[in-house]
């Protein structure tokens, strides 16, 4: 069977976050929710549960834990136990939850920036002192600063990794990943690893989670996971975080106290469905989400010179440097104000970037074209 994904589906008057911040004749290309309608396999999985009348307290199978386990071993020959997972209503109050488990107020954190801004806040949540590497423009895509890196974990006791990485889509390689790594363990220092965007990886890229690297890194690493952006079910408020470490685990669910619960019902069964019958639809998803990568990357090549867009090795985020055409004191402002598209603006990512915006390609490609379309027409107007 093969899956679609060209259909517009109305979200206008659905209390979608996307959809209702900005008036109804701007396009939103914002925030990381993708204009696609799920899996019909989840969409049966989640009506049948509500055709049941009685939403009471749910619990976490132990045939949904299986199925995270044999994902593991199958994508990332990563043998994991049921009892190394533990479920979360989202990654961000995961990396939240593991800087509290973890640090104590005055302690530095290490960033990747730009970065997702949760990650960015996070650090202040728990009085924690942050400590930004910038990555860096090299030969068509985002490196490392591995001098830049090592300084700051000098000053850390925990580095907050995002792989693959929002907003520029890099999906690091072994080879950087375990220089990371290697200079958080000589430290002796955690990894707190949002891989949210891990099943979303590109052709002649492999996502690999920083835990499998050894066994001394395993023992310092939580990593963070969910079928949310995958499969677009993040409203559901379903994730959760390996930990193969049964100290390290412990401290993280013991510093739950009661203000951090596991994922609803409706959550937990849309995680479900995903990882026992998604894998056909999210491999379709995977290849139409190339296609518009592709597609993008060619449109602006060839009618947005100006704008500097490193393609994107995984998620559906492209990372777009308007430096050259001086489009004022935010490119997204102007975008939105003369042709009507919604960006999510650099500044949101890393204070200086007011000239780049994120754009997301997760979207029909009729949506996409018309979100390029408006680019052109504001900046016809320059």
């Amino acid at each position: 069977m093969s899956y679609s994904f060209d259909t517009l589906v109305e979200r206008r008057g659905t209390a979608a976050v996307k959809w209702a911040r900005y008036a109804d004749d701007v396009l939103p290309m914002w925030v990381a929710d993708m204009d696609f309608a799920v899996a019909p396999e989840i969409a049966a999985a989640l009506a049948e549960r509500v055709a049941h009348p009685v939403f009471g307290y749910g619990i976490i199978t132990d045939a949904l834990r299986q199925h995270i386990v044999d994902d593991m071993a199958e994508r990332y020959a990563w043998t994991i136990r049921p009892d190394d997972i533990v479920f979360l209503p989202g990654v961000v109050p995961g990396f939240n939850l593991a800087l509290s488990a973890l640090l104590q107020p005055g302690d530095g954190v290490t960033v990747q920036t730009p970065a997702y801004p949760p990650i960015l806040a996070a650090p202040g949540h728990w009085h924690l002192k942050r400590h930004d590497v910038e990555l860096l423009a090299y030969d068509g895509r985002y490196v490392v600063d591995m001098e830049a890196m090592t300084s700051a974990l000098d000053r850390s006791r925990a580095l907050l990794l995002c792989n693959p990485h929002n907003p520029t889509g890099r999906v690091f390689e072994r080879d950087e990943l375990a220089a990371i790594a290697a200079a958080v363990v000589d430290r002796d220092a955690y990894i707190i690893s949002d891989e949210i965007h891990c099943d979303i990886v590109y052709g002649g890229h492999r996502h690999i989670p920083v835990a499998t690297l050894g066994p001394e890194v395993a023992a310092r690493t939580i990593t963070l996971m969910a079928a949310s952006k995958t499969y677009n079910v993040a409203g559901l408020q379903a994730a959760f975080a390996i930990i193969t470490d049964a100290k390290l685990r412990h401290r993280f669910t013991a510093a739950q106290r009661g203000l951090v619960e596991r994922p609803n019902v409706l959550g937990l069964e849309a995680t479900y469905a995903a990882f026992s019958q998604g894998t056909a639809w999210k491999a379709d998803l995977v290849a139409y989400l190339e296609a518009n990568r592709d597609h993008l990357a060619s449109e602006m090549a060839r009618r947005f010179p100006g704008i500097r867009m490193l393609a994107p090795e995984g998620t559906f985020l492209a990372w777009l440097d308007c430096s050259a055409l001086e489009l004022g004191p935010s490119a997204q402002a102007f975008f939105l104000d003369k042709g009507r598209v919604a960006f999510n603006p650099g500044t949101d990512y890393l204070s200086d970037k007011s000239a780049f915006v994120r754009l997301n390609f997760g979207c029909p490609r009729a949506l996409l074209d018309d979100g390029l379309n408006r680019m052109a027409a504001a900046l016809s107007q320059r």
